[in-house]
């Protein structure tokens, strides 16, 4: 086993084109799935890569580098509209793994239950995908295929992710179940943003559930119901929700819950986010 440790963007898809090779983030999922006494391919860290860390606004929209890290993201000056993210970046892990793992590994992983990936898509965030020959971005939902299954090519590196300007009006929330409230993986979990009118009715709601389905899903039909909506009136959302939430989901049993409890905690939670990210909304 080789292990390379480029300080460039540059350098490093360089190395890539070499031949495959393991990426290293900040190694917190990398390590731990990997069984026996090595990681098998050559390992390429690009933990020291100054241009894949960071938050910035353009105007035109956020970029978050991939090499930044939960710590950084919860810590950070954002719109209310990335309140989600931001409570999602206090429940990965404990202290040390936000301290470590990335927003970019968090993605690339590709678990079901990944923190991360709700907020992220109710801002219909992109990822940015550099080669040494060309760069190209995703709609994180075409991302992410499946359970560690991903789109991102033999030779790429997930280097950004963009938020567009249009996804960070309003305000969102995040809200999971888990056997405790910290260090666990979710059994259910939702984000949602919400946009209001001057009357205080919904005038766009974006939600993803996330832990309920091989990958996190945009809930796009009961985004659509809830315009018109008015937030101190839960008894129409809840309506909505327990009609279209199942939606694309397909919640399975394990040693953290059954499929039928996780079909109700999504819609209990996604009633839950909604409410406060109204609420937010209308400070």
């Amino acid at each position: 086993m080789t292990y390379f440790q480029p300080e460039t963007l540059a350098e490093a898809l360089e190395i890539l084109a070499s031949g495959k090779m393991q990426i290293l983030a900040g190694g917190t999922d990398l390590f731990p799935v990997k069984d026996g006494p090595e990681l098998g391919p050559d390992i390429l860290d690009i933990t020291r890569i100054d241009e894949i860390r960071g938050i910035e606004n353009s105007g035109k929209g956020w970029k978050i580098g991939t090499g930044t890290t939960w710590a950084k993201v919860g810590k950070a000056e954002l719109p209310p509209a990335f309140h989600a993210l931001k409570v999602a970046a206090t429940k990965v892990g404990s202290l040390q793994i936000q301290n470590s793992a990335t927003v970019g590994g968090n993605l690339c992983n590709a678990s079901p239950a990944a923190d991360g990936v709700p907020p992220l898509m109710v801002l219909d965030a992109e990822i940015e995908l550099a080669s040494a020959m060309s760069t190209r971005r995703v709609a994180l939902a075409e991302f992410l295929l499946g359970p560690r299954k991903t789109a991102l090519r033999q030779g790429e590196i997930a280097t950004a992710i963009h938020i567009p300007r249009s996804a960070t009006a309003g305000a969102s929330a995040f809200c999971k179940l888990g056997a405790r409230k910290y260090l666990v993986i979710s059994i259910s979990m939702t984000a949602a943003r919400i946009e209001l009118d001057k009357d205080g009715r919904i005038s766009r709601a974006a939600l993803s559930v996330g832990a309920c389905s091989p990958v996190a899903m945009r809930q796009q039909a009961l985004e659509q119901a809830l315009v018109g909506c008015h937030p101190d009136d839960p008894g129409p959302i809840q309506a909505l929700i327990r009609k279209h939430t199942k939606a694309g989901l397909a919640p399975i049993d394990d040693v953290r819950a059954d499929a039928g409890y996780r079909q109700q905690a999504a819609a209990e939670l996604s009633l839950q986010a909604i409410r406060e990210a109204a609420r937010r909304a209308a400070l």
